[in-house]
């Protein structure tokens, strides 16, 4: 990590030189925290990224929240927070109650996660899931049922499968249902929910009948007790698919790719030069430590409009308050913004 340090610490000084952080060289303490919170999913990477801009710029600190992406867009619709992790986009209550307050925001991509299926190492039925058996698995109309593997698939055990996955208030919950199952927050509720994704890691490693579903970083470090299901989307033919690197930036591991975001409270930015420091630290040193903690950077070309966004300050989001699947990054950076 030496060299990322090196490059992180010259990379301040140069900042420091243009009149960057020199600009509140004096300020209190309370106005050196820059204050970050959402989703559990971002989280790691975010994580990364501010231990080494700690390590870089002594004397001020970043505090990382993990309130779920719903519970961080609360925080910062108020103006609590300086930055917002998200794993999707925000949405249309989500932009109406930033707009009431005030808080107007910059939307940066920052780095690619593949959703994971997870079962136990010890499954030996499941080969893969199409996403039709997965909706059976998760729809509303199974609420209340006891759904057995043999009711997905003739021939696989007469088990209940026990069910793990993120909470209301996670992004990850709301991609998920809106790509499976047709509807964001769309979901039976009865099974073990979670908003620390390790609880949920726990819940399936110590299970032989459960499946549950996180971010990729979150199966990765576990891969030798979990084992990750390959999906067949019904929306093309290439059939049965494997979460990797590699197959989250070609386009074939679909539904369940998707971008994660930041989201930059404009007022930080213009008003604490120690915010706007740490973004661009965050945007140039992401794709190196979103892949040291095993998610997926976007194409290095896609990078320049993101950082375009910041030094242009330019509000608003590529998606409009609304779910998206499978949207390209070049049609995600390219996009015009609405407020």
């Amino acid at each position: 990590m030496m060299t990322l340090i090196s490059g992180a610490r010259r990379f301040a000084a140069a900042l420091a030189l243009a009149g960057g952080l020199a600009a509140a060289p004096q300020a209190p303490a309370q106005n050196k925290i820059i204050k970050v919170d959402g989703s559990s999913t971002v989280y790691p990477v975010t994580e990364a990224v501010a231990e080494e801009f700690q390590n870089a710029n002594r004397g001020l600190k970043v505090t990382v929240g993990v309130s779920g992406t719903g519970g961080g867009f609360k925080k910062f619709a108020r103006g609590e927070t300086d930055i917002s992790n998200a794993s999707r986009p925000i949405m249309k209550e989500e932009m109406s109650e930033a707009a009431k307050n005030g808080v107007q925001y910059i939307e940066l991509p920052i780095c690619f996660d593949a959703l994971t299926v997870v079962v136990h190492p010890q499954n030996t039925w499941v080969d893969h899931l199409t996403t039709a058996e997965l909706k059976k698995m998760w729809e509303p109309g199974a609420q209340g049922k006891s759904i057995l593997w043999s009711d997905i698939r003739a021939g696989w055990p007469a088990e209940k499968i026990d069910l793990y996955g993120p909470g209301a208030d996670s992004g990850t919950f709301d991609y998920f249902t809106e790509a499976i199952v047709g509807k964001a927050k769309s979901s039976r509720g009865d099974y073990t929910a979670s908003e620390d994704d390790n609880i949920l890691v726990r819940g399936v490693e110590g299970n032989r009948y459960a499946l549950g579903y996180f971010g990729y970083a979150y199966y990765e470090p576990h891969k030798e007790k979990l084992k990750a299901v390959p999906i067949d989307w019904d929306k093309d033919t290439i059939g049965p698919v494997a979460p990797s690197a590699q197959t989250v930036l070609n386009g074939t591991y679909n539904p369940l790719s998707r971008p994660l975001f930041i989201y930059v409270n404009k007022r930080s930015v213009e008003t604490k030069p120690e915010v706007r420091l740490f973004v661009e630290f965050y945007i140039k040193y992401v794709p190196e430590l979103a892949s040291q903690v095993k998610y997926m950077p976007l194409p290095p070309e896609a990078y320049k409009p993101v950082s375009e966004r910041l030094k242009k300050l330019q509000t608003g989001t590529a998606f409009g308050g609304e779910p998206t699947i499978g949207v390209p990054i070049a049609e995600i950076v390219n996009r015009p913004l609405k407020n």
